[in-house]
Order: C-alpha cells, then sequence, then structure tokens
C-alpha cells in the first residue's frame, strides 16, 4: 500500500478552507453590497458521500466571517464550522480533544498561505491545482480540479476510495 492511501485510509474528519476550496476564491457583490460566493454542487455530494460511504464527518475552519459560508454549511449539515479563524492549527488542536481524535486521523484541504501550518499538522493534507505554490509544497495530495469547480470532491473521493479498498 502507498503512502497516499495508508494516510487516506486512517482518516475519520475532514476539515477544509472555504475561499479557494469550496468557493472559486472569487467573492462578489450586489448594488446593495449583498456577498455572494459560488460553491460546487459537485462539493457537497462528496460530503454527503464521505459520510455515507467512509464514515468521515465534515468540519469548515474559515477566516472569513461569511453569511454565505454559515448558510452552505446549514445545508450541508456541517455543524463543525468555525469562521473568522486566524489561527486554524488552535481550532484543530480544540476539535481533537473534543472528538478523542489524534492528528493522522484528520485530513485538512486549503488553498493558501494561512492554510500551510494546520497543512503540515494533519494526517493527509490537500489543495485544488490552483492553490498557491506554498499549499501545493504542503499538500500529500493536488486535486486535479480547481477550488470551487469540484477540488473537495476529488479530495472525497480519494478518502472514499482508500476506504474501501
Amino acid at each position: 500500500m502507498d503512502d497516499l492511501t495508508r494516510r487516506a485510509r486512517a482518516i475519520r474528519f475532514l476539515l477544509t478552507d472555504s475561499d479557494g476550496v469550496l468557493t472559486d476564491n472569487g467573492v462578489y457583490y450586489s448594488e446593495r453590497g449583498e456577498e455572494m460566493k459560488r460553491f460546487s454542487i459537485r462539493d457537497g455530494m462528496g460530503v454527503e458521500r464521505l459520510r455515507r460511504f467512509a464514515g468521515v464527518d465534515v468540519g469548515i475552519i474559515t477566516g472569513e466571517r461569511s453569511g454565505a459560508v454559515q448558510r452552505r454549511a446549514e445545508k450541508l449539515m456541517i455543524t463543525e464550522l468555525h469562521l473568522g479563524i486566524r489561527d486554524k492549527a488552535a481550532v484543530l488542536r480544540d476539535i481533537l480533544e473534543r472528538r478523542g481524535l489524534t492528528a493522522e486521523q484528520v485530513a485538512f484541504i486549503g488553498d493558501d498561505t494561512n492554510d500551510v501550518e494546520i497543512m503540515g499538522l494533519v494526517g493527509l493534507a490537500g489543495c485544488p491545482v490552483d492553490a498557491t505554490p506554498f499549499a501545493q509544497a504542503a499538500a500529500h495530495y493536488v486535486c486535479p480540479s480547481r477550488g470551487g469547480y469540484g477540488a473537495f470532491r476529488d479530495f472525497a473521493e480519494l478518502i472514499i476510495a482508500a476506504k474501501q479498498e
């Protein structure tokens, strides 16, 4: 068994950044100042498939405070939602303690410099193909899809496939 498969098999919880992973890294403003973000429906199905076929739950840790991300998390029944976070590693430590997990049992997918620290702490780190070079260097797996266009789903399917082997 290769190292990537071994890491993916151990995963019990998946954490994701939002902007640049679940979204295309863009933000849209209406003339009234309403913020809008684009999410991939396929990524949402990845959350459902992780739960159903791999027994892996999902959480979001993002530096942004966004009502759109909160609504998306509610739709996907993601209860481990952390908005406006600057120290993602501290949130990881809290999650490990509360959920009785080890770092090797957690995966994280991120796309930028503020994700690199947490990517180095988890058992499996991934990033979209259009992530920064910093995130790509920290990743165990670079997804073939771009952020907001199926990268989360790619990462989810990697974990599901490893657990079904």
